[in-house]
């Protein structure tokens, strides 16, 4: 996925910052290995994704997001981010694992 940038203000700072994750953390995920999937459920008036990427700390992150178009930039908007509970961490490495082994 290509994007030149994240799309901050007032809004979705305060919506995503509300369950403790960081914008740096969340412009971090993007630094390293991210599972992005589709949002069809919630993409009524614009395409939506889930994310699940790891902080620098090793922390999951679940992050639902779209992409908004500037001029000749296509820049990521942040909705909703929070971290993962342990249950979905380990429901999230079982799926990994059963990819990698086939």
């Amino acid at each position: 996925m290509e994007f030149s940038g994240f799309d901050w203000d007032v809004g979705n700072r305060t919506k995503c910052e509300r369950h403790g994750v960081t914008i740096a953390e969340i412009e971090d995920l993007f630094r390293r290995p991210v599972r992005v999937a589709p949002d069809p459920a919630h993409s009524t008036h614009e395409e939506r994704f889930k994310a699940i990427g790891r902080t620098e700390a090793g922390r999951f992150v679940f992050l639902v997001f779209t992409l908004r178009r500037r001029g000749r930039h296509t820049l990521l908007r942040p909705i909703s981010a929070r971290y993962m509970h342990a249950k979905e961490v380990r429901h999230h490495e079982e799926e990994a694992s059963d990819a990698d082994d086939r």
